[in-house]
């Protein structure tokens, strides 16, 4: 391949001047961050996007330059670049995110050859005896000669799609192989016992073939980071997916008939009535996955095709996480501590399921437990256990309910009360008594913002003053992905999404995107930081909320103290780089 400079190859095609390259090349040097060279000549005017990316592809076409790289370089342009790529190379653009994929027509290939050449076969029409086959770059001779090789008897048609959606699916056929040598074994062991499994002898080294499986389930999500995991019965298939960082992603398609002897399984792990279709059920178990111990919370649900199986994940092995490493923002953590070192009142941290509430909880009391305070909390259920704290965990079936748990808490002469959550008006009461009485009390509740916690409170039926008389503070938070660092690169917003937010962001904004790699699993994103609102419950919003003042009237005075809402936490964190402005848009509410 030719080593000849870019922008002389830009010249030679006529496409820029000279002066302009020169202008381009002394507006890089003065840059802080340095932008590659053809982007500046975008950025200036010099050159349109468009026929900056047809003259690559041109250029790809003849084998002068490397596809990847190109599409290395202009990231958020992959998906035109590879549309205009199809139409010169007369070769199909598949959008795999959309595309129902049966991963039966991949065993046409060696999965030695799909994971070698990041390529496989992804649908056949039977009457045209026709493969089509993804790849991430057309013009690879060897990965087209070593397909086309193993595919006998039928015409290979080649098509293109991005790279992360090809990568995303190689990892989920790596598992192929050893799930069908299990699904096969299942098949047999139900053909052997008139189409029921059998978990005889399911111990040590000698694992029923379905116990196996539900291993591999276990730690493909255990691996992936995820909190839960769904095994759905559909009409025709057996879907498990799994939720990674807030989101939903397919992991395992089998056939209907394997549903059954996952659930019956899974209702024996967990000491369920397998027989029992009709009725929800919930139960627990704990396993060894990858040297950890883990705790799964099964839930069981009729559907009309059907069951539905949520399992939770729980890592006994997690160290808790500090307060500090939640990733609140400056402002809010300072905001957040004050309240929570209060001597007396309550605490409040709102937000719906899955937002990290508990987390929040837990880490605030591993910030102020000392040797010199009593803490205990009430759960339902208890997640993770901590030293120096007693922990009481809601069994409704015994008469250990949130309130009644509460009063007995009261007679052992506690410091700090946690409560996983208030949900009636009973439980509120006692924790707005104990607060009142001397007690610092930390809580749940399900809002959607925090000053909307004060009306919810109203809403269960206590008085206005009460509420005022107690409250140190109201944190509510969401969850956003953080950008994976390893393939993070700078975006211009669409300009409906710039409008809305032009007021709120400086005039050198810069905003992030990222287009996945082999760091985050083709994602683009790891991890989850908090974004939030804290509210603090200083006299003159204790004063209002004794008043019976509005939602307006008390958002107004919180501004006053310097409250930022969630929407304009999580823009400062989108602006720094640590999340998309997407990811803020899905999440928080403008």
């Amino acid at each position: 391949m030719a080593k000849v400079r870019i922008g002389d190859r830009l010249i030679s095609a006529g496409l820029i001047t000279n002066a302009q390259l020169e202008k381009a090349l002394e507006e890089q040097r003065n840059q802080v961050r340095r932008k590659k060279i053809v982007r500046v000549l975008v950025d200036l005017g010099y050159l349109e996007e468009s026929k900056l990316l047809g003259f690559f592809v041109e250029l790809c076409k003849r084998g002068e330059l490397n596809l990847l790289s190109i599409l290395e370089d202009f990231p958020n342009s992959e998906e035109n670049i590879l549309k205009l790529l199809s139409r010169m190379i007369n070769m199909e653009y598949v959008d795999l995110d959309t595309y129902e994929f049966n991963p039966s027509v991949s065993d046409y290939v060696p999965f030695s050859i799909i994971e070698r050449y990041t390529s496989f076969p992804f649908a056949e029409d039977e009457e045209k005896d026709i493969v089509k086959v993804v790849l991430a770059d057309p013009f690879d001779i060897r990965a087209k000669e070593a397909i086309t090789r193993s595919i006998r008897g039928k015409k290979v048609l080649f098509c293109i799609a991005k790279k992360e959606q090809i990568v995303s699916i190689v990892i989920r056929l790596s598992l192929n192989d050893s799930v069908k040598l299990l699904v096969q074994a299942i098949r047999e062991e139900m053909s052997g016992t008139n189409g029921l499994v059998t978990f005889a002898g399911d111990e040590g080294d000698n694992k029923s073939a379905i116990t196996k499986l539900i291993y591999v389930i276990l730690e493909t999500a255990v691996k992936q980071k995820a909190s839960d995991i769904h095994i759905e019965a559909f009409e025709n298939a057996t879907v498990v997916r799994i939720r990674v960082d807030g989101v939903m992603r397919e992991a395992f398609k089998f056939d209907k008939d394997m549903f059954a002897p996952l659930s019956s399984r899974m209702k024996l792990m967990a000491n369920l009535d397998i027989a029992e279709r009709r009725k929800p059920q919930d139960g627990r178990y704990s396993d060894i996955i990858m040297g950890n111990p883990f705790d799964f919370r099964i839930s069981t649900l009729p559907i009309i095709t059907g069951e539905s199986i949520v399992i939770r994940i729980l890592d006994k092995s997690k160290v808790l996480v500090k307060l500090e490493d939640l990733g609140i923002s400056e402002l809010n953590f300072d905001r957040f501590n004050e309240a929570i070192k209060q001597p007396n009142g309550i605490v409040l941290v709102t937000g719906p399921t899955g937002s990290g509430k508990t987390t929040t909880l837990y880490a605030a009391l591993n910030a102020i437990k000392n040797v010199t305070r009593k803490i205990i909390t009430v759960e339902d259920p208890v997640e993770y256990q901590m030293e120096m704290i007693q922990q009481v965990m809601v069994n409704e079936r015994a008469g250990m309910t949130f309130a009644a748990g509460l009063r007995s808490i009261l007679r052992q002469d506690p410091d700090i009360i946690m409560i996983g959550e208030i949900r009636d008006r009973e439980t509120l009461q006692i924790a707005l008594q104990a607060a009142l009485t001397g007690h610092l009390v930390l809580a749940t509740l399900h809002t959607n913002d925090a000053i909307s916690g004060v009306a919810r409170l109203l809403d269960m039926g206590v008085e206005s003053f009460f509420i005022g008389s107690t409250l140190c503070g109201l944190q509510a938070q969401r969850l956003v992905r953080k950008l994976c660092p390893h393939c993070r690169y700078e975006v211009e917003p669409p300009d409906n999404m710039l409008a809305q937010i032009r007021n709120l962001i400086p005039d050198d904004y810069h905003f992030y995107k990222s287009h996945g790699c082999s760091q985050c699993g083709m994602q683009g994103y790891s991890g989850r930081e908090v974004i939030s609102e804290v509210v603090l419950g200083t006299e003159s919003i204790r004063r209002l909320v004794s008043a019976n003042a509005t939602k307006d009237e008390l958002l107004a005075e919180a501004r006053k103290d310097g409250f930022v809402t969630m929407f304009e936490d999580a823009l400062l964190k989108a602006l720094e780089g640590r999340t998309s402005l997407d990811e803020v848009y899905r999440v928080a509410k403008l």
